[in-house]
């Protein structure tokens, strides 16, 4: 990926989050933040899903971890020690356990709960040009630390007629967090997933989304790809399990797209703010 000239954000913080189920959240963040780490930007993945999907793709052992993103909600470690190193350069990752299960237990008493996850960012935000945390399919305090710790959300919506239900709850949940928690809070991109150019149900879910969001929704369409199903079993994005597939290069172009936005949207803050200086 040549980007020699591109400018970003440093520590833009971006959730990768969807209240449906296999919409496709952790392979997008998996292969989106490989893709990007690959064009040598710093990016960190937080696992924010007991289920360590994320952890595991990355071919991350979580029986051996000394510490996890668990230990960071409870108070026994700063998220600096728990970040490792991937096998990807300029990849790091915050993993997670099963133990993350029990975070909304045994926290319902805390105070200022919501902003755990945020907090802890602060410390390591400005090493990283991205971070991104691919949350559980549920709205519950996991989901809600990640909402209230990042600038926007990149929403995966999966080919189908009951995503797009499922994005109606999720844009009433966004509305929902603005006001009370996180006002900064915006849409970084709908990404379509799971796309199969040969059903017209695929089509029709397309129109609609981009007919509803407009140009927030990227041009590039995930497609139904046994690369990007086979990946996750090696530990690896399909970037370096099979770069030449399907799969792959669509998420190598959705991170060209990431990066481009970020780019012109960074311009264009720099040039409002020389013109009010």
């Amino acid at each position: 990926m040549k980007n020699d000239k591109m400018i970003v954000l440093m520590g833009k913080i971006i959730v990768i989050a969807n209240q449906k189920g296999g919409v496709g959240k952790t392979t997008t963040a998996i292969n989106l933040s490989a893709s990007i780490a690959l064009d040598k930007k710093d990016v960190l993945v937080i696992d924010t899903d007991p289920q360590g999907n994320l952890t595991s793709g990355l071919s991350i052992n979580r029986d051996n971890l000394k510490r996890s993103l668990y230990d960071v909600y409870i108070g026994r470690c700063s998220i600096d020690e728990a970040i490792i190193k991937s096998p990807i350069e300029h990849l790091h990752i915050v993993p997670s356990t099963i133990d993350l299960l029990a975070v909304e237990l045994e926290l319902v008493n805390k105070e200022a709960r919501e902003h755990i996850l945020s907090n802890a960012i602060v410390l390591i935000k400005e090493r990283y040009n991205y971070i991104f945390i691919d949350c559980p399919p549920s709205l519950g305090l996991l989901t809600l630390n990640s909402l209230v710790a990042a600038d926007s959300i990149i929403v995966p919506v999966q080919c189908e007629y009951y995503s797009l239900e499922g994005l109606s709850l999720l844009s009433k949940t966004l509305k929902l967090v603005r006001a009370s928690l996180n006002p900064r809070l915006e849409i970084e991109g709908i990404i379509l997933t799971m796309y199969d150019s040969r059903t017209s149900l695929s089509q029709q879910v397309v129109k609609e989304v981009r007919s509803f969001f407009k140009d927030k929704v990227y041009q590039t369409l995930i497609p139904r790809n046994v690369t990007l199903g086979e990946a996750p079993s090696h530990g690896k994005p399909a970037i370096t399990y099979d770069i030449r597939s399907k799969g792959a290069q669509s998420y190598l172009s959705l991170a060209l797209e990431v990066l481009h936005e970020n780019s012109l949207r960074q311009r264009s803050s720099g040039s409002a703010a020389r013109k009010r200086g």
